[in-house]
């Protein structure tokens, strides 16, 4: 049986919670640029993308919440994205201090296109989907348990 790790043990770069998830992520954007190259998308773009297919129409302060960025992030990503012709910004009619994301046709056809993105993941990680699901979920517990704290 092990004991407890010591603090020396604690203080070793590859016993870093925070380098793993850190690296991992470094690997996996990685995994998704060849991909995304094709569709002529960013990481942080097809993010953002993914969402406005879940929910088209939204304001531009509900897409950051939703994505994790924020307007300095996500405004020029929205310019990128509108000069690409994926999204249209409309300001809001009831009040203009708000602007609203819609994806444009070529914006909504870009889902099908990007529908093999998911596949190509599996296929590298080498998980199941019941592995991807279980650690996804985990990830999430430990994101909202990090901004509660």
């Amino acid at each position: 049986m092990r004991s407890e790790p010591t603090t020396a043990d604690m203080q070793q770069l590859d016993n870093q919670l925070c380098f793993a998830v850190y690296s991992a992520s470094l690997a996996m954007t990685r995994l998704y640029k060849p991909l995304l190259e094709k569709l002529n998308l960013t990481y942080p773009q097809y993010i953002v993308m993914l969402a406005l297919w879940e929910q088209d129409g939204v304001m531009v302060s509900e897409l950051g919440e939703r994505v994790s960025l924020d307007s300095g992030t996500l405004t020029p990503l929205l310019k990128r994205l509108e000069s690409s012709g994926y999204v249209a910004r409309v300001r809001d009619v009831a009040d203009e201090r708000r602007v609203r994301v819609t994806l444009t046709a070529t914006g909504r056809k870009l889902k099908a296109r990007a529908a093999a993105v998911p596949g190509c993941l599996m296929a590298a990680t080498q998980c199941s989907v019941s592995e991807l699901v279980a650690l996804t979920q985990q990830l999430q517990a430990l994101r909202d348990r990090i901004k509660a704290a």
